[in-house]
């Protein structure tokens, strides 16, 4: 690899000890491997609110990466937003993922930021420039949108509403993700669109996550790892080549980073960066 690109890592919170002791350790491993930030998830209707803000601030104390937190605003008021941000703003957070967010089951009621575009003003309105403003984007379709082009109108507004940076879903199709590209481009949309990397960690995880967001797995995929479905080593194997092989593509394509969904692990995500030369150690 030639060319310049940004890594980032997403981490989620952990409710025990000895996931916090994991976390700390695969931490510590990808701080190596040039981070522009680790980002920490949110809990569906904020179910990880606290664990998310500990994780959150430890990042941040730790001089490790930037933390970048998700903030959603699903089932969440204003006044509640604004004061986790005023939390964040006085750690010295600079980055910020905004998202709509996934309402838990039996949640009466969204909140008063209706989509993320909403929530995307709301933070701009209260903290101007402050933060690095980074937002979804669904190279395949966002599982609630009828379509693609429904989906890149809603999409290219969040770009309008002040996001700075967007973060893909996971997906396994690099030509998915330029046809993207190019639809975004042809609505006006400039702001850099990185995309989201799934190290393949358990295939049958995967299957069951993919069906709940909406991320496709290739039949040539499925069926392959099927072949190998007694034999976990091989799976691993050759999902570190799979995936090896897409970010290949996505950095020939001329995409401005990678961003690794690394399930708090580091392995995976390391053994991909070396495949790629981009390992620093």
């Amino acid at each position: 690899m030639n060319r310049e690109i940004t890594l980032s890592y997403e981490f989620f919170p952990p409710r025990t000890e000895a996931g916090r002791l994991k976390l700390a350790d695969t931490r510590r491993v990808l701080a190596r491997q040039c981070p522009e930030f680790f980002s920490v998830t949110f809990g569906a209707g904020g179910s990880t609110r606290d664990n998310t803000l500990e994780t959150v601030l430890d990042i941040q104390q730790s001089g490790e990466a930037p933390a970048a937190p998700h903030l959603t605003c699903v089932g969440a008021s204003n006044a509640e937003i604004l004061e986790l941000l005023d939390q964040y703003r006085a750690a010295g957070i600079r980055h910020l993922v905004v998202l709509r967010g996934d309402p838990p089951s039996g949640l009466v009621g969204m909140g008063e930021c209706k989509h993320a575009q909403d929530l995307v003003r709301l933070v701009r309105e209260h903290h101007g420039d402050h933060f690095r403003i980074m937002v979804a984007a669904y190279p395949e379709c966002h599982p609630d949108a009828p379509h693609l082009l429904r989906d890149v109108a809603h999409f290219a507004d969040k770009m309008a509403a002040g996001a700075d940076v967007a973060l893909t879903q996971y997906f396994f199709n690099a030509d998915g993700y330029f046809h993207f590209l190019d639809l975004c481009r042809a609505r006006g949309i400039e702001q850099p669109i990185h995309p989201g990397i799934m190290p393949i960690v358990n295939f049958a995880n995967l299957r069951k996550f993919s069906k709940q967001c909406g991320a496709e797995i290739p039949r040539w995929l499925r069926k392959s790892m099927a072949a190998w479905q007694d034999d976990l080593e091989s799976q691993r194997q050759f999902g570190i080549e799979v995936v090896s092989r897409l970010c290949e593509q996505l950095i020939d394509g001329g995409a401005p980073g990678l961003h690794f969904y690394t399930m708090n692990q580091s392995g995976l995500t390391l053994q991909i960066l070396r495949n790629l030369g981009l390992a620093a150690d």
